[in-house]
């Protein structure tokens, strides 16, 4: 039976290979769906990497990048993730939970930008571009995978990373930049601090 909402446990594992927690990801998300484990919710940052959807454009805008680049399984197109970006991968149930992959999308949102307004960052929604936005520059991305009515992957948030990375890629096909966090507040914050404040935005609106 599936545990309260109340009661997803969540875990930052600091920094983490990208291909051990992918890996990590799927086999829990099974587990999940034949009901052997709990939904879960981890967050941590990756060594340089680019990933991208299976089913994605090629938005790279060079034959070489900086850091080695990975086909994954979930949506959306190629971006970065490194060191100074946090990652939430929540995996739940969303077809025991009677949510819609729309709804869910929704959700990740909605508890990115309630973060956000906890440290005075106005950030917002843009039409048809799954992720979170201040003003013309973004501030989280998002992949999400859905696999027997359990989703997994989740957001990426840009906290303090190298924002050169991205000049090796065109995310959303927009050629739009990106923006830190902690360039939008006057005290830097750390990635563990930010990071379970945001899961526990997630674990308020699933309950």
């Amino acid at each position: 039976m599936i545990q309260s909402p109340h009661t997803i446990p969540y875990h930052w594992l600091e920094e983490s290979d990208y291909a051990a927690i992918w890996q990590k990801l799927q086999q829990r998300a099974e587990q999940i769906a034949h009901q052997q484990q709990q939904e879960v919710i981890w967050s941590c940052e990756h060594d340089p990497i680019y990933t991208t959807g299976r089913r994605a454009l090629d938005n790279r805008l060079h034959d070489t990048l900086p850091a080695p680049w990975i086909i994954t399984d979930r949506g959306g197109e190629t971006t970065f993730h490194g060191p100074g970006q946090i990652m939430l991968y929540p995996i739940i149930d969303l077809r025991r939970r009677g949510i819609t992959v729309r709804q869910y999308i929704h959700l990740l949102e909605q508890a990115t930008l309630q973060l956000l307004q906890q440290y005075n960052i106005q950030a917002e929604r843009q039409c048809n571009m799954p992720g979170v936005w201040v003003g013309e520059r973004k501030i989280a991305a998002m992949g999400v995978r859905v696999a027997r009515g359990v989703a997994y992957h989740g957001m990426a948030l840009n906290l303090s990373v190298d924002l050169r990375y991205f000049q090796a890629i065109n995310p959303c096909g927009l050629g739009r930049e990106a923006i830190n966090f902690n360039a939008l507040c006057s005290t830097p914050f750390s990635p563990k601090a930010v990071a379970k404040t945001w899961a526990h935005e997630l674990i308020t609106l699933l309950s």
